[in-house]
C-alpha cells in the first residue's frame, strides 16, 4: 500500500531565527528534532524508509512566514526555492506546501501563484493568525482567491496565540506546562479550529465555494463537536448556502497528523467518512512509526484505508 503524509515539517534559515527552529526552539522538547528538520535528504528518507512512507508533503515548521515584516516577504520566496530545490534531488519522494507572507496579502498572492506555477508546489501552509486576524478579514481575499484560481488547497495549521491569550489563559503556570498548553496539548487545536470556523460562518467558502481547506490533528476536535457546532450555528447564519455541516463535505479536509490511536480516527470516520481523510504524522514532531502502524492495522475498511493512505491525497493536490 502506497503510503503519503501530508503534514510533515522543515525548517530554512530564511524563516526560523537564530535561536532555533520556530517559536518552541528554546523548549527542551525541541532540542532531539531540530537536526531532523533542517534535513531534507538523505536522513530524512532513511526514516521514511524504515517506517513504510513512500511520499512527504513538506511543509515549514511554525512560525513560518507569518512572522516576517512585509518588507521582508522575500524571504519566504527563499524557503520556497529550497524546498523546490529539495524535491527536484528526490524526485518521487517529496511533495511540498509554499511558505507565504501573508501580512502582505497581494505579495503573498503573488508567490503563490509563483510556487504552484513555477516551482511545482502543491498549495500553502498558513500558520495561525495573521497579524493578529484571521483569514476572514477582508485583507486576505487576494490569497484566498489565487488559492481557489490555483485550484490548490490552504492547509490552516495553528501557531502560538496572541500575547493577550496567552496572558490571560496560560499566565501563573511553568514556561514548560503553559509553552505546551498553548499548543500542542490544547490551545492549537481550539484555535485553528475556530479559525475555520469563522471562514465557514462569515460566508467565505461562498464567496469562494471551490476552495479547499485542511486542518491537522484529526481535525482539531471539530468531529467530536461537529453535530453541536452544526446545531448551534446553523439557525443563526441563514445566510449560507449550506448547513455548517455540510463544507465539511464540500470544502474541508482533515489529516490524522499526531493522533496515534483508533479511537480519534473511529470518530472522524463516522463523522465525516473516509473521502475526507488524509494520513499524516507531523513529522518530526511525531514519530513515524505509530501513525503508519495505526493506519496499517486500524480496524477499518482496506478500501477506506486506501484512501486515507494515498487515494484523497493524490486527488486533492493532483499528484
Amino acid at each position: 500500500m502506497k503510503v503519503i503524509a501530508i503534514e510533515e515539517h522543515f525548517t530554512h534559515p530564511s524563516l526560523y531565527d537564530e535561536e532555533g527552529e520556530g517559536e518552541l526552539g528554546d523548549h527542551p522538547i525541541m532540542v532531539g528534532i531540530r537536526k531532523k528538520l533542517r534535513d531534507l535528504g538523505r536522513g530524512r528518507i532513511a526514516e521514511m524508509d524504515a517506517a513504510g512512507i513512500d511520499v512527504q508533503v513538506l511543509s515549514h515548521a511554525v512560525p513560518g512566514a507569518e512572522a516576517l515584516k512585509p518588507e521582508e516577504a522575500h524571504r519566504a520566496s527563499q524557503a520556497n526555492d529550497a524546498l523546490a530545490d529539495a524535491i527536484s534531488h528526490h524526485p518521487g519522494r517529496f511533495a511540498g506546501f509554499a511558505a507565504l507572507p501573508v501580512q502582505a496579502p497581494d505579495a503573498a498572492a503573488d508567490e503563490l501563484r509563483r510556487a504552484v506555477e513555477e516551482l511545482g508546489l502543491k498549495g500553502a501552509m498558513l500558520n495561525g493568525l495573521t497579524t493578529g486576524r484571521f483569514l476572514d478579514d477582508a485583507a486576505f481575499q487576494p490569497v484566498l482567491a489565487a488559492a481557489e484560481s490555483l485550484r490548490v488547497p490552504l492547509y490552516l495549521h495553528p501557531a502560538l496565540p496572541p500575547k493577550p491569550v496567552l496572558d490571560a489563559y496560560f499566565s501563573g503556570l511553568s514556561e514548560l506546562q503553559a509553552g505546551n498548553l498553548a499548543t500542542a496539548a490544547w490551545g492549537w487545536h481550539s484555535e485553528t479550529a475556530l479559525h475555520l470556523l469563522r471562514l465557514i460562518v462569515s460566508g467565505v467558502l461562498d464567496e469562494y465555494p471551490d476552495l479547499q481547506l485542511v486542518i491537522g490533528h484529526m481535525g482539531e476536535m471539530i468531529p467530536f463537536a461537529l453535530s453541536r457546532i452544526d446545531t448551534v450555528l446553523t439557525p443563526i447564519n441563514e445566510h449560507l448556502r449550506q448547513p455548517v455541516a455540510d463544507y465539511f463535505k464540500t470544502n474541508v479536509h482533515i489529516t490524522t497528523s499526531g493522533y496515534a490511536t483508533f479511537p480519534p480516527l473511529q470518530c472522524a470516520l463516522a463523522v465525516l467518512g473516509a473521502d475526507r481523510i488524509i494520513f499524516s504524522v507531523d513529522h518530526p514532531y511525531t514519530p513515524n512509526e505509530p501513525m503508519v502502524n495505526l493506519l496499517k492495522t486500524a480496524p477499518i475498511d482496506e478500501a477506506d484505508r486506501e484512501k486515507i493512505a494515498h487515494g484523497n491525497v493524490e486527488k486533492l493536490l493532483r499528484l
